[in-house]
């Protein structure tokens, strides 16, 4: 699955920009396919991050996906045992 996600994201960001929100989401399903199925939390996270920053920009805090990709954040987060990280997010994104 890593590997079809990484070829579609060179595609994206190729034809739509970094920043676009279909870009964002092959770049958070990457970051999904690192947090659930390698236990790769760092990469994860560095990659959830990116998702959120974009989507933040492009379709507002409040937006359904933005809140989505938070709360995966979340989640890399509890996985990975940073509980101070995990208290932030889960308070900026209620």
């Amino acid at each position: 699955a890593l590997e079809y996600y990484e070829r579609a994201l060179k595609g994206k960001e190729k034809l739509m920009g970094k920043t676009h929100p279909e870009t964002l989401d092959t770049v958070m399903n990457i970051a999904n396919v690192y947090n659930d199925g390698l236990k790769n939390h760092e990469k994860a996270e560095e990659l959830y991050q990116r998702a959120l920053e974009g989507y933040e920009a492009q379709l507002g805090k409040d937006h359904e996906t933005t809140k989505q990709c938070a709360m995966n954040l979340a989640v890399c987060f509890a996985k990975a045992g940073e509980t101070l990280k995990l208290k932030k997010i889960v308070e900026e994104y209620p």
